[in-house]
């Protein structure tokens, strides 16, 4: 047998060829040459991106505890404060550029546009921005390698768009969907979420790590005995208990926040939505929504035509959904929509 030759090292995935037939660029740019006006405040944070950090609140003390616990039993005290400032400090961290285009890239799988993809893109995202009076220049823009249609407003500045948009739209329907990614970042909705999963981090690591030493505690009694995996059970069951009266005012906020963290992004969104149909891209945001939900049906009618059929979400579940279904946002766009009739 002959010997197998040396793996070569894997070479970087090739971004998928452009279309041959461009979307159509059907985008009036008559604000993109001169800018109507410049807003006072070129980003903030609304009733949406507060509510998203005041929901975070509990979980930011419990991992303040964490991370205090650990620093301060295993260094000392003066390096245990100096653990615990440090980690104060590195929310900073989402407003740094290179910090926010390493997490893009790696993290969200986002890379820098083609030229021809940048030639596409800037001159609709520059209609977008100057219709909403925000510097172009403020916000990265980069592509995900996707066939679905879709783009995400990511840490502080990163705006990302899928291949499929980017490629097989039509470019004013593109324009609605960068200007709702805009609404999201001018209202505050991207950093905040983003800062409020970081500083939550270390309480929900180490809610995974309890619950991974009561499944094997739970699991080796279950060798010996019965009475023993009851004995386990009551153990645990006592310590949860006793966890939510001794500090119900964090406990009891915890179990809540995926909830309400559920509603404010349903909140955003809509709010994103409108910021768009300010903008004048209502129809077109509504084509989108059109879109997604043509999705929707041609799954459903699949799986009837084979035979089966899609478990839809529960109560809980859909109150766990940081998403408004397609026809809520749509009933919220019709007054935009009469009005351009």
């Amino acid at each position: 047998m002959q010997t197998p030759p040396a793996a070569s090292p894997a070479a970087p995935p090739v971004p998928p060829a452009p279309p041959e037939a461009p979307a159509p660029d059907d985008l009036d740019y008559r604000h993109a040459g001169s800018r109507v006006h410049v807003a006072a405040h070129q980003r903030g944070a609304d009733a949406t991106a507060i509510g998203q950090l005041a929901v975070q609140v509990p979980g930011f003390l419990v991992s303040l505890a964490v991370v205090a616990s650990f620093a301060v039993g295993i260094l000392g005290t003066a390096m245990g404060w100096l653990v615990i400032l440090a980690w104060l400090a590195s929310g900073a961290l989402v407003f740094h550029r290179p910090t926010e285009l390493a997490f893009a890239r790696h993290v969200m799988k986002l890379r820098v546009p083609l030229a021809q993809e940048r030639a596409r893109l800037e001159p609709i995202w520059r209609e977008v921005t100057a219709r909403a009076g925000v510097e172009a220049h403020t916000y990265e823009l980069m592509v995900e390698n996707s066939t679905d249609l879709n783009a995400v407003a990511a840490a502080g500045h990163v705006v990302g768009v899928t291949t499929y948009a980017l490629n097989e739209i039509p470019s004013s329907n593109l324009a609605a969907v960068l200007a709702h990614e805009l609404g999201h970042h001018t209202g505050g909705h991207a950093w905040t979420g983003l800062l409020g999963y970081w500083y939550s981090l270390p309480g929900r690591i180490a809610w995974a790590f309890m619950r991974g030493i009561a499944r094997v505690a739970i699991r080796v009694a279950s060798v010996f005995s019965l009475a023993a995996t009851g004995m386990v059970y009551l153990f645990i069951g006592m310590f949860v208990i006793g966890g939510f009266v001794a500090a119900w005012y964090i406990t009891v906020p915890l179990v809540v926040a995926p909830y309400l963290l559920a509603y404010v992004g349903r909140q955003g969104e809509l709010r994103a939505d409108r910021q768009a149909a300010d903008l004048g891209f209502a129809p077109q945001l509504a084509q989108v929504l059109y879109h997604f939900q043509a999705q929707e049906d041609a799954v459903k009618a699949q799986a009837a035509a084979q035979g089966r059929q899609l478990k839809e979400p529960g109560g809980l579940a859909k109150l766990l959904t940081t998403h408004p279904d397609n026809y809520t946002r749509l009933q919220a766009l019709e007054p935009y929509l009469q009005l351009s009739r």
